[in-house]
């Protein structure tokens, strides 16, 4: 099977996904209750959410050129904010490919495509630790509103499936991964093949570990702080702007903004659908919401940051468009 088909396969699987999660999602909708909840928001927090969106979408630029300044120190803040926000468009119509874009469009001469990559990589993996953390923050405020809630249904049902054949299986994926890396090393420079996997492989690390060569480490933490924080508000804000969520406050917003950002791993379209039923069921289950409200929630959130997030990325795509060509003109004279 060649590279187009194997994509068209994954991609068409991927918005079925969507579309079954949409569905899930929105069936059991009362739509007057719906569209009553939307016409009783407070528009002036949604005006605060906007702000909340862009300071998120800042501070991610910033900390990611962070990252890629060790590798390229001539690395423009202006063109990684326009990439992020080109591949922020790629990502609402194919999940996962906003990253290898906006990588593509960051690598240089001094800073491959790996590692530009291998940057991105360690930027999520900072995400990942941000989200652990925002859970652990969650529950250590309202242990009492959800503490069991979270014993039966999160770690119930992980020590159901972290079984010993699962166990086996993890184990023996991460030794036939290091084996397969020590003989690529070992033959590198006998064969040509290892030669170029542990060329790229190297790149990818570089990138991984960009945070190591960082100068202002305490400037990234800062920077990673106010991508969260932005987060967190932006839920805030949706939570003040609804009357039927008034009970809610800046803890629950914590909670609410991190079950949301565990939808940006499963592989469907910008999160549509996942990031939807994830959130209402949330607040049905823990605040004991009805589903229009959450759904309403969701949709109000979602949809207002991937129109936000179109804008700015048609702005971007314009702009750097506009600038290569001059800059090709230039360099024809």
């Amino acid at each position: 099977m060649n590279k187009k088909a194997t994509n068209a396969i994954k991609y068409s699987l991927s918005f079925i996904l969507a579309a079954i999660l949409v569905y899930f999602a929105f069936s059991k909708v009362n739509w007057e209750a719906f569209m009553s909840g939307l016409g009783s928001t407070r528009w002036n927090y949604i005006v605060l959410f906007a702000i909340a969106s862009v300071l998120a979408l800042v501070f991610r630029n910033a900390r990611w050129r962070l990252l890629m300044k060790p590798l390229d120190p001539e690395v423009k803040g202006l063109d990684s904010w326009d990439a992020t926000n080109i591949g922020n468009v790629a990502n609402i119509a194919i999940p996962g490919a906003g990253e290898f874009i906006r990588c593509g469009y960051m690598s240089s001469k001094r800073m491959s495509y790996d590692k530009t990559f291998g940057t991105m990589v360690c930027e999520r993996a900072w995400d990942v630790i941000c989200i652990l953390v925002l859970i652990l923050i969650a529950l250590a405020a309202k242990w009492k509103s959800f503490g069991a809630f979270f014993r039966e249904n999160i770690l119930g049902a992980a020590s159901g499936r972290f079984t010993l054949s699962f166990w086996i299986v993890a184990f023996t994926a991460m030794v036939v991964a290091a084996g397969f890396i020590y003989l690529v090393y070992r033959f590198r420079e006998k064969n040509r093949l290892c030669g170029k996997i542990a060329s790229v492989v190297s790149g990818l690390w570089d990138g991984i570990i960009s945070f190591t060569k960082v100068s202002n480490k305490l400037l990234f933490v800062v920077y990673t702080v106010g991508v969260w924080v932005s987060y967190v508000l932006m839920s805030y804000f949706i939570i003040l702007s609804m009357p039927s969520l008034d009970g809610l406050g800046l803890a629950d917003a914590v909670l609410i903004s991190a079950m949301g950002n565990i939808a940006s791993v499963i592989p469907v379209p910008g999160g549509i659908g996942a990031y939807h039923y994830i959130v209402a069921l949330t607040l049905q289950s823990l605040y004991g919401a009805d589903w229009d409200t959450g759904l309403l929630f969701a949709t109000l959130n979602h949809e207002l940051h991937a129109l936000l997030v179109i804008a700015l990325g048609v702005i971007s795509y314009f702009r750097l468009s506009t600038s290569r060509r001059h800059h090709e003109i230039d360099n024809s004279r």
